[in-house]
């Protein structure tokens, strides 16, 4: 019999690891081909691991709430065959960067110390009394080598992480460890003092909420944290500023009515109001690609591709946000076919990490749920954000050469935030005029 390893898969540019969230396989267990066999979770976006064999799985290397790097080895599938793998083969192989790192500590000598405190670590057979704290997440290999050297859950808490979302590492636990051997525990921690003091109002002065008898306590999903982390971040990091502006689509209401028949009946593809939105926003970023922007810093980065964010539900009722890559080189029958791809594949939880990844501008429907206007929090790292408010039929007044009359007309609010340390006022007001502009001189006669 041979023996397969299952790894985890590269799941996007900047995707470098992920979360253990649950296994749908156990030790024993027949597993198919393209079966699933673990489900994962990175900070965009939850998926599953299918086998690419078929056979009967042995060996889990990983358990919940582990996190895995891409390429390393999740599990060991036996299937047939001659050539069996040797049990050292199986085991996750650690990245490059820990190769490098170890390959040069080995010149020195300071490695073997380092693999020593791991394995240790590992081979603790009490459970850790580190556990996870409100707004972090500690790997087992950490909270046993954080046990191991008598290291406290708050002054692992004060441990700088240089992981994901400043999760702390491997490299980190045992970088700190070795300042605090020789002397320098003081200086380790200097750097989190101000990260410390500058947490959000709501986790470092947070008001007691009482419960009383009939009240239903609910955990917030996983999900559900790390959007309110990001949104928390985002408000912190970014001076928001809201513009807005009124805008008449009536000529896109009557043409949609005419067309979205004729366009279903021959691309197959419902036509609704989003593709038409999201082509205006691209020829308006086009107009102005100081929208198209990120802050590193003190530096400004200008995106080359314009690759828009379009705000979608979740089967959970959460929101998250699938791009439409390049988006001002599509037509509108491409757009239509973009937004009805990732909007029905976020609505069956069907996205893949990769979806989600390089966003430089983000459009939000408000008016789906009846709301008139709203004032939407930017999507970091992005500096603008544009929510589309219901579409109403108003009574208005209509100049024409004869004069002025009141008519009924179609008309909805765009509200447009932006981040004003890089964005001033008149930057973001005058692109959303263009994104109206756009809408109101729609061409009637437009031919699919």
């Amino acid at each position: 019999m041979a023996k397969f390893e299952l790894k985890l898969p590269k799941m996007g540019e900047s995707v470098a690891e992920a979360t253990v969230t649950n296994w749908l396989k156990e030790v024993g267990d027949t597993i198919e081909l393209d079966e699933p066999v673990v489900e994962i979770a990175t900070d965009k976006v939850d998926s599953e691991v299918p086998s690419e064999v078929s056979g009967i799985l042995i060996e889990k290397f990983y358990e919940a709430d582990d996190v895995v790097k891409v390429g390393e080895t999740l599990a060991i599938i036996e299937i047939e065959g001659d050539d069996a793998l040797s049990e050292s083969d199986f085991e996750p192989e650690p990245s490059s960067e820990s190769n490098t790192k170890q390959t040069e500590e080995t010149e020195t000598g300071e490695v073997e110390e380092a693999e020593a405190l791991v394995n240790k670590a590992m081979d603790t057979a009490s459970k850790s009394s580190i556990s996870n704290s409100e707004d972090r997440f500690y790997s087992p290999l950490v909270k046993n080598i954080a046990q191991q050297e008598g290291i406290s859950q708050e002054e692992l808490d004060t441990v700088d992480g240089t992981g994901l979302e400043g999760r702390v590492t491997k490299d980190d636990i045992l970088a700190y460890v070795e300042s605090r051997k020789s002397g320098k525990k003081s200086e380790a921690k200097q750097p989190e003092q101000p990260k410390t003091e500058s947490r959000p109002a709501a986790q470092s002065q947070a008001t007691p909420v009482s419960v009383n008898g009939g009240d239903e306590i609910i955990e917030m999903s996983r999900m559900g944290k790390m959007i309110a982390k990001h949104m928390v971040a985002s408000v912190q990091t970014s001076a928001h500023v809201q513009s807005f502006i009124e805008v008449d689509v009536t000529a896109i209401v009557k043409w949609r009515e005419r067309v979205k028949n004729e366009f279903q009946k021959r691309e197959g593809e419902k036509l609704t109001y989003t593709p038409i939105f999201m082509e205006a926003v691209a020829k308006a970023i086009r107009d102005f690609p100081m929208i198209n922007i990120s802050v590193d810093g003190d530096r400004v980065i200008k995106r080359k591709n314009i690759n828009l964010g379009m705000a979608a539900a979740l089967p959970d009722g959460n929101l998250i946000v699938p791009v439409i890559r390049n988006a001002d080189q599509l037509n509108l029958v491409g757009m239509a076919k973009a937004v009805n791809d990732l909007a029905g594949r976020a609505r069956a939880g069907k996205l893949k990490p990769d979806d989600t990844q390089g966003g430089t501008y983000t459009v939000t429907n408000v008016g789906t749920f009846g709301s008139v206007m709203g004032t939407p929090i930017i999507n970091q790292p992005q500096v603008g954000i544009l929510a589309l408010g219901a579409i109403r039929k108003v009574p208005a007044v209509i100049e024409t050469p004869e004069g002025d009359f009141i008519g009924i007309r179609h008309k909805m609010f765009l509200s447009h935030s932006y981040d004003h340390r890089v964005v001033n006022g008149a930057l973001g007001g005058q692109f959303v005029q263009r994104v109206a502009q756009y809408l109101e001189d729609w061409d009637s006669d437009r031919q699919i």
